[in-house]
């Protein structure tokens, strides 16, 4: 069997063996032609499930009844997932909030404050340098004293300092937050980003669709029971998943090459189907038991294996005994 939420097995003969061993063996009882080998069809299922546990809400289709690819299947209750998805939305919300605020620095009217201190700062400065001057005109006329001058130099230096530091303040309010905090707040949105993901891929998987076309062969759950995770709900048997499985013998091997026609004909009404070889088993057995009549006891054989094209196989059941030969 194939299961789409995780676990990939192949359904053999499984539970109907003994019924087809039954019939097979009732049908190699009959003579037939030496170009005509005995099989029967064996299927490859698709199991769905979800990967998440979860109570069984919506059980979309019933045994029987064929699907198209993508048609819904069934849906768990998801009320858990879909909370989580929105706490984690309002986590990257205020994670993109913090990292823009930090980005784009202080805010436009706390930079203009700032630009307004810078300016009178200036103009303090260029008041403190043109006195400056004028004293150092009077100390060279021996007006004012080494002191006067002195104080007034420290004073035109004191404004351009301030100046200065003004002017660091406002490139500081511009560039926004320092780089190893921006850097932070980029993380931590990121990983708020990767949060959503998860918990949209959660919300999602609570549903389940049909991976391939096909025919419900079985439900394996009730509407209202507990699923486990990764436990199978609907078990789906596309047309192209079943092959016949038939056994030559020996001395009839070299005839049959991968890739090779057949024409495989089904009890019943109805033209025999063509089909493909898709497997040769490179080691012989000896004619199985579900093969056993007095011609062909104790014979090795080789199992070989053939797929349908498309949906030729689309109304022919597991199990079915079938008598193959090759394509002319």
């Amino acid at each position: 069997m194939r299961n789409i939420s995780g676990n990939n097995t192949k359904a053999g003969a499984g539970g109907m063996s003994v019924l087809l061993f039954g019939v097979l063996l009732l049908a190699g009882c009959a003579k037939r032609d030496a170009g005509t080998w005995q099989g029967y069809l064996e299927a490859e299922f698709v199991q769905v499930g979800a990967p998440l546990p979860g109570r069984l809400e919506t059980l979309s289709v019933a045994k029987g009844q064929r699907v198209e690819a993508g048609a819904t299947l069934f849906a768990l209750e998801s009320v858990a997932e879909r909370a989580a998805l929105g706490e984690a939305r309002g986590a990257l919300r205020s994670a993109e909030a913090r990292l823009a605020d930090l980005e784009k620095g202080a805010r436009p009217s706390e930079i203009a404050a700032v630009e307004s201190q810078l300016a009178e700062a200036r103009a303090r400065a260029d008041m403190a340098a043109l006195d400056l001057s004028r004293q150092q005109q009077l100390l060279g006329a021996t007006v004012i004293s080494q002191d006067d001058y002195d104080r007034s130099r420290h004073a035109s230096e004191a404004a351009a300092a301030a100046v200065a530091q003004i002017e660091a303040n406002l490139e500081t309010a511009k560039l926004g937050g320092r780089a190893d905090a921006v850097a932070s707040a980029r993380a931590q949105a990121a990983s708020a980003r990767a949060t959503v993901d998860r918990a949209e891929w959660n919300a999602s998987q609570m549903a389940q669709a049909a991976p391939r076309g096909g025919l419900v062969f079985d439900t394996l759950y009730r509407e209202g029971e507990y699923v486990a995770a990764g436990r199978p709900v609907v078990v789906l048997l596309p047309p192209e998943f079943l092959k016949v499985r038939f056994f030559v013998p020996e001395a009839a091997l070299a005839s049959v090459k991968s890739g090779g026609r057949v024409r495989v004909a089904v009890n019943g009404p109805g033209a025999p189907l063509e089909a493909r070889v898709s497997y040769v088993s490179p080691s012989p057995e000896y004619t199985p038991p579900v093969l056993y009549n007095r011609e062909n006891r104790a014979k090795l054989v080789f199992m070989v294996e053939a797929v349908f094209a498309g949906e030729a196989a689309r109304d022919l059941h597991p199990g079915q005994p079938v008598d193959v030969r090759l394509a002319e």
